[in-house]
């Protein structure tokens, strides 16, 4: 009992030590939070030599707040995106960039911010459309320079929206009245509560055929196609990936696995992606 009184403190350094050295050897190289794509740290702290983006859900310049368990966010952000691009484009140990599309389409400002940022990589970039790559989040896959996709993926929907629904009806059945207060008349343009004028529609028909323009001319620049064969695919209508392939919007048909060995042969080794 003397010997312990008079070494309880190196006994307790001791089995302090030791309980440390199990740890590390159980949990050798768990990464932390600030070693995942898009922190402070770099490819190296992850242990990667790719860098994987997720496009999915409603595409948006930028988000409000985040996302909860209770109420996740189905959306992503051109400025998140192209951030991680940015990131792992000045990255040395990155040697390619994956963007996985699963996504019906959103802004045309997105598309083009993130089409751009993947266009002027210096490194490899692919993207793969799993289930849904359409409209904007189809623009924004043109900018890699490789697009996979599965046979049975929806693809391309080359085309511009503004629809929306009127409640002018619904509103003189409920007793409610339209007051229009501005100072031009086209400042309520587009208000759902009053009929749209014909003239009204005539300016909204102007600024979608010049939206529609630049997507087709995009599309055609970033994968090579003729403009006039865009053209006659913008329609608004989506394919399979069978038929997108046929007509120049996909490269390859295939999922991760072919994804994976595509990468191999471009930089050289084995891919290790990192989200």
């Amino acid at each position: 009992m003397s010997w312990l009184k008079e070494n309880w403190f190196k006994l307790f350094i001791a089995l302090f030590l030791l309980a440390v050295l199990f740890w590390v050897v159980l949990y050798p190289d768990e990464p932390s939070e600030s070693a995942k794509p898009g922190s402070d740290s770099t490819s190296a702290d992850y242990g990667c030599n790719v860098w994987g983006i997720e496009l999915r859900g409603e595409l948006v310049t930028y988000r409000l707040g985040g996302e909860t368990e209770e109420e996740p966010v189905d959306q992503t952000s051109s400025e998140e995106i192209v951030n991680t691009i940015q990131e792992a484009e000045s990255d040395p140990k990155v040697k390619a960039i994956l963007l996985e599309v699963d996504s019906p389409g959103g802004s045309g400002v997105a598309a083009e911010e993130i089409a751009n940022a993947l266009k002027y990589s210096t490194k490899p970039t692919v993207a793969q459309i799993r289930e849904s790559g359409v409209s904007a989040a189809y623009w924004s896959a043109t900018g890699a320079k490789t697009i996979f996709a599965s046979a049975n993926s929806d693809v391309g929907g080359i085309g511009v929206t503004m629809s929306y629904l009127q409640n002018v009806n619904q509103n003189t059945q409920n007793g409610l009245e339209f007051i229009e207060l501005n100072t031009g008349k086209f400042k309520n343009a587009g208000d759902p509560n009053k009929p749209l004028t014909a003239e009204e529609r005539k300016l909204f028909q102007r600024d979608l055929d010049i939206m529609l323009d630049n997507f087709i001319s995009d599309v055609a620049h970033n994968r090579s196609i003729p403009l006039e064969e865009v053209r006659k695919l913008a329609d608004g209508s989506s394919m399979l990936g069978t038929m997108a392939l046929q007509n120049k919007l996909i490269d390859k048909i295939g999922g991760q696995t072919e994804v994976k060995r595509y990468l191999k042969e471009k930089i050289g080794e084995d891919p290790e992606i990192c989200w």
